[in-house]
């Protein structure tokens, strides 16, 4: 497995395209959730918008600084996922989002990309100073579960959320 995150650059806008179309697809036919939502948030037509937008530099409106990388297969080109590091927790993303959000492009789950992606974001996570990651996901996302576990988190608790839907929330102390 040779993939690496990167940050996205104008390089790249037709491997995002295709990712965020399969994705886009993928959500209309099997009714799957976007996720990481800070690559959905903005039409990646307009290119240069979306890179202006893509990461938060100051907290405004309850959201907080964060950074968002790709995860590249360096071998084939293809963006493979994405993941979003949250640099710190407000009361919001203490209760529902953790951390690191992130996602896998439906053609490629289940090849252990995202166990490799959670490794790499949690180095990322130790260059921003963060060193105990909270990381929540829906608990019928058992795959989503077992990358996590994989990558030493540990369960706190579950929850309901406003949907009904059980998350559970864990914790991994970076060493």
């Amino acid at each position: 497995m040779n993939v690496k995150l990167i940050k996205l650059t104008k390089e790249y806008y037709s491997q995002l395209s295709e990712m965020i179309d399969e994705w886009k697809l993928d959500q209309e036919i099997n009714h799957t959730n976007h996720a990481p939502w800070a690559i959905f948030k903005n039409d990646y037509h307009d290119f240069e918008y979306y890179l202006d937008n893509l990461e938060i530099n100051e907290p405004k409106d309850g959201k907080v600084p964060d950074s968002v990388f790709f995860l590249l297969d360096v071998e084939r080109n293809v963006l493979l996922g994405a993941v979003n590091i949250r640099h710190y927790l407000n009361d919001f993303l203490l209760q529902y989002g953790g951390h690191i959000g992130d996602g896998i492009r439906p053609s490629e789950r289940g090849k252990g990309y995202a166990t490799e992606m959670i490794r790499l974001a949690l180095q990322e996570c130790t260059k921003l100073g963060i060193d105990r990651v909270l990381m929540v996901c829906d608990k019928s996302n058992i795959a989503s579960a077992r990358t996590i576990i994989k990558n030493g988190g540990i369960l706190e608790n579950e929850y309901a959320d406003e949907k009904g839907q059980i998350q559970q929330r864990y914790w991994i102390e970076i060493v």
